[in-house]
């Protein structure tokens, strides 16, 4: 028996862990707290700025054009240099964008500060996912793209409560709050800067390509047809979600409801994803198909968003828990699914991604402010636009062939052909 190896392993499957709860909270802390805190404090934002409804949209959706433009390299960069290296260096400046917010005095000033920070957020999400890749094998990472969403869902519910109504009486002003959650993401690059790449007994080369370009890589994702059913499915589906997050805030304040109140209905939104990733993923990873889960989600949260149209009073709460139920469970899933397209693999996994997270940001961008435009015509008519939009998202992850996942190995190590 091979007593070194059997160390080896030991020490990767305890160690796989750790990494896996360090990039959850991760993602809790330096980008979805800042991230949902935008959110909140936007009421608060506005009235000193004395922005418009529509500049409000824009200032909570500008945040996605950046991912337009970094995605795809920071994808290329976990691929080629590891995404250890990338995390490390990400957390600072994503700390350093958020503390930047705090100094705006004007609408374009943070519009830019808010520009600065989506920029490069994807490189802390995009290295995580690669990291699950890496450390986990494919009947694994259903699961642990939950736990990563997880992480993103508890920051989001942690940012909508105590953003606007305990942090900003308590530090004078959502000015010291950005100042504040910038300081704590930076603490982050300490632990990264420690951590150890690679499972032992890994060869980096069936990790990442040195030798492939920037163009060979998407050139050899952007020629997969169903990256591009999946991207404009997601466009639709995320740039809804994204919609409904930014406008309800405003939405309710409208309506007469309370700084606490509108806090609270964000937080079930966040509370029923934080419940229900886990069991989703899970049930992903046991059934065989993604793609039937993810349908069905989608659809779950159109017929949520739909119903916040029609509703009033303390129906609101029913309507936004709907919506909410499956927004992690679905993202961790559709992440999975990008790495089980034939034609990925581990080697483009990080290239992959960033190709998808393109789709997003352009439909984060468009989706807020086009949907708040529709306010003129009847307060619940961006509810039914961000609806059908899901609908139509659906539709497209519908036309994808699915792959079935491979349940061996360790990892997705793959040849370049996927």
């Amino acid at each position: 028996m091979n007593i070194s190896g059997a160390k080896t392993l030991s020490y990767d499957v305890n160690y796989k862990w750790y990494l896996l709860i360090l990039g959850g909270l991760t993602n809790a802390v330096v980008v979805a707290i800042p991230s949902m805190g935008l959110s909140v404090l936007l009421p608060e934002i506005t009235r000193e700025l004395n922005l418009s409804l529509v500049q409000a949209g824009l200032l909570w959706g500008i945040g996605a054009l950046p991912v337009i433009l970094s995605s795809l390299l920071a994808g290329t960069l976990c691929d080629r240099f590891g995404p250890k290296r990338i995390m490390t260096v990400s957390c600072l400046l994503v700390g350093l964008s958020c503390a930047l917010r705090g100094f705006s005095s004007t609408f374009p000033s943070l519009t830019f500060m808010v520009f600065l920070f989506g920029f490069f957020a994807p490189l802390v999400s995009i290295s995580n996912m690669k990291t699950a890749g890496i450390w986990f094998s494919t009947r694994e990472l259903g699961f642990a793209n939950g736990i990563l969403s997880l992480g993103m869902a508890v920051g989001f519910l942690i940012g909508s409560m105590v953003s606007a109504s305990i942090l900003s009486p308590w530090l004078d002003g959502w000015r010291n709050v950005f100042f504040f959650y910038g300081a704590i993401a930076v603490v982050f690059l300490i632990p990264w800067y420690l951590t150890h790449p690679l499972p032992g007994g890994l060869p980096p080369v069936s990790v990442s390509p040195p030798s492939h370009s920037f163009f060979k890589s998407l050139s050899q994702i952007g020629r997969l047809r169903n990256m591009w059913l999946l991207g404009f499915g997601i466009m639709g589906i995320s740039g809804s979600i994204q919609g409904l997050l930014g406008y309800l805030p405003l939405y309710l304040r409208g309506l007469g409801w309370s700084e606490a109140g509108t806090g609270g209905v964000l937080a079930s939104f966040h509370t029923a994803s934080m419940i229900c990733v886990i069991p989703i993923t899970l049930w992903s990873d046991r059934l065989g198909s993604r793609k039937k889960i993810l349908i069905g989600a989608a659809l779950l949260t159109a017929f949520g968003i739909g119903f916040l149209s029609i509703v009033k009073g303390g129906a609101i709460w029913g309507a936004v828990i709907v919506a909410g139920l499956v927004r992690d469970g679905f993202m961790a899933i559709f992440l999975t699914m990008i790495f089980e397209v034939k034609g990925v693999g581990l080697k483009y996994s990080g290239t992959a991604i960033g190709f998808m997270m393109i789709f997003m940001g352009i439909g984060n961008l468009a989706a807020p402010p086009l949907g708040n435009a529709l306010d003129a015509l009847a307060t619940g008519a961006p509810f039914i636009f961000w609806a059908s939009l899901i609908v139509i998202g659906s539709l497209c992850i519908a036309l994808t062939t699915e792959r079935e996942p491979d349940l061996a190995g360790r990892g997705i190590v793959s040849t370049p052909e996927g």
